[in-house]
C-alpha cells in the first residue's frame, strides 16, 4: 500500500516591517500633502466655531419641616395613607425637582414664560458691543419678527416644541453629587451674559415650579380632610384630623412665604470670563491625526492593491486595448 504524502500549502502571513517602511517611505510625499491638508482644514474649521461661555451655580436642598406633621400623621394609621398624606415613601423633593428640571414639559413652560424661543433656537453667536445674541437670519427675521423654519409638510414657521427642548437641553446640565447632596447646575450660551442670566431665571423657574406643586398637594390633603371630619361622627377622630389640618395649614404658610422651596443657591452664578468651548487645540490634534492615519491607509491599499495579480492583469488588458487602439488608427492612416 502506498502511503501518499499530503503537501499542504504554506502560507506565509508574516508582516515585512522592512518592505512596509520602504512603501510609506516610497509615499511619503503623499502622506505629507493629504496630513497637511486635514491639518489645514482643521484650523479653518475650529476657527469657524464661535466660542460657548458656561455659567454654573451650586444648590443645596431646601429642609422640609415634616416632624410635626409625621408625629401627627402616625397618630392617624390608616387615614393618613388613604389621604395620600404618608412621608416615609415619598422621593426628596431634591430628587424630583433635579428629574423636572430635564423634562421636557418644564423645559417648554420655560422657554415659553421666559421669552427666549428666538435666542435659544436661533442663536448662532453673540456681540460684545450689544452683549447679546445673533440670530441665524435663516431660523428668523428680526426685521419682521417672524420664524423661518420649515417643518416636515415644508411649511415655513416657528419651530416645534420638540425642536425647541432638543436646541434647549443641550444647553442646561443637572448633576448631583450623592456623597454632599450638592446639585450642580450648569448653562451654555454664545454670551456670557445670556448664561448667567438664563441660569438665574432657570434656578427661579424650578422653585417656583415646585412651590406650585406643594401648594396644590398641600390644598387638596386639606380639603380632604375637612371632608373627612364632616363624615367622622366620632369626636377623638375630629380632633386628630383637626390637628393635621392644621399643620397642613401651617406648612402650606411656610411653602408659600418661601421662594427658595426646594433649593438654596450655596455658590450663586458668576460672569463667566473664559470660553468653555471649543477646544480649538484638541480639534486640530484630532482631526491632524486622523488625515494621518488615512494618509497611510490610502499609501498602503494603493500599493498592495497595484501589486496584486488581479491588478497586473487588469493592467495588461488596458495596455493591450491601448495597442490595439493605436494600431487600429495606424491602418487607417495606411489605408
Amino acid at each position: 500500500m502506498e502511503n501518499q504524502i499530503q503537501n499542504t500549502p504554506q502560507y506565509d502571513d508574516e508582516i515585512d516591517l522592512g518592505e512596509l517602511f520602504s512603501v510609506l517611505w516610497a509615499g511619503k510625499k503623499r502622506i505629507i500633502r493629504i496630513t497637511a491638508f486635514f491639518a489645514v482644514f482643521s484650523v479653518i474649521y475650529a476657527l469657524s466655531i464661535p466660542n460657548q461661555y458656561t455659567a454654573t451655580t451650586s444648590l443645596i436642598p431646601a429642609e422640609q419641616e415634616t416632624g410635626g406633621l409625621s408625629g401627627m400623621l402616625g397618630q392617624m394609621g390608616g387615614l393618613a395613607s388613604i389621604a395620600g398624606l404618608g412621608i416615609s415613601g415619598e422621593s426628596s423633593q431634591s430628587t424630583t425637582a433635579q428629574e423636572i428640571m430635564k423634562s421636557w414639559a418644564f423645559i417648554d413652560d420655560f422657554i415659553n414664560e421666559s421669552g427666549i424661543a428666538v435666542e435659544a433656537y436661533a442663536g448662532e453667536g453673540w456681540s460684545g458691543s450689544t452683549k447679546g445674541l445673533e440670530i441665524d437670519s435663516d431660523l428668523y427675521d428680526t426685521e419682521t419678527k417672524t420664524w423661518l423654519v420649515e417643518n416636515v409638510a415644508g411649511e415655513v414657521g416657528p419651530p416645534s416644541s420638540w425642536k425647541l427642548y432638543q436646541s434647549f437641553k443641550d444647553k442646561v446640565a443637572v448633576s448631583s453629587d450623592m456623597k454632599t447632596g450638592i446639585v450642580g447646575v450648569s448653562m451654555t450660551s454664545y454670551s456670557p451674559y445670556v448664561a448667567k442670566k438664563w441660569l438665574d431665571l432657570y434656578i427661579v423657574a424650578i422653585n417656583k415650579h415646585m412651590q406650585a406643586r406643594e401648594l396644590t398637594k398641600l390644598t387638596n390633603n386639606i380639603d380632604y380632610l375637612k371632608a373627612q371630619v364632616e363624615k367622622t361622627p366620632i369626636a377623638e377622630a375630629q380632633e386628630v384630623l383637626y390637628r393635621v389640618i392644621d399643620e397642613q395649614i401651617k406648612t402650606k404658610m411656610l411653602a408659600e412665604a418661601n421662594p427658595e422651596h426646594t433649593f438654596l443657591i450655596v455658590s450663586p452664578s458668576m460672569l463667566p470670563e473664559q470660553k468653555s468651548q471649543p477646544k480649538r487645540a484638541l480639534i486640530c490634534i484630532l482631526v491632524t491625526l486622523l488625515g494621518g492615519m488615512l494618509s497611510v491607509l490610502f499609501v498602503l491599499v494603493r500599493h498592495y492593491t497595484r501589486a496584486s495579480p488581479v491588478w497586473a492583469r487588469l493592467s495588461d488588458l488596458k495596455k493591450e486595448a491601448r495597442s490595439s487602439a493605436l494600431w487600429a488608427r495606424l491602418s487607417k492612416l495606411k489605408n
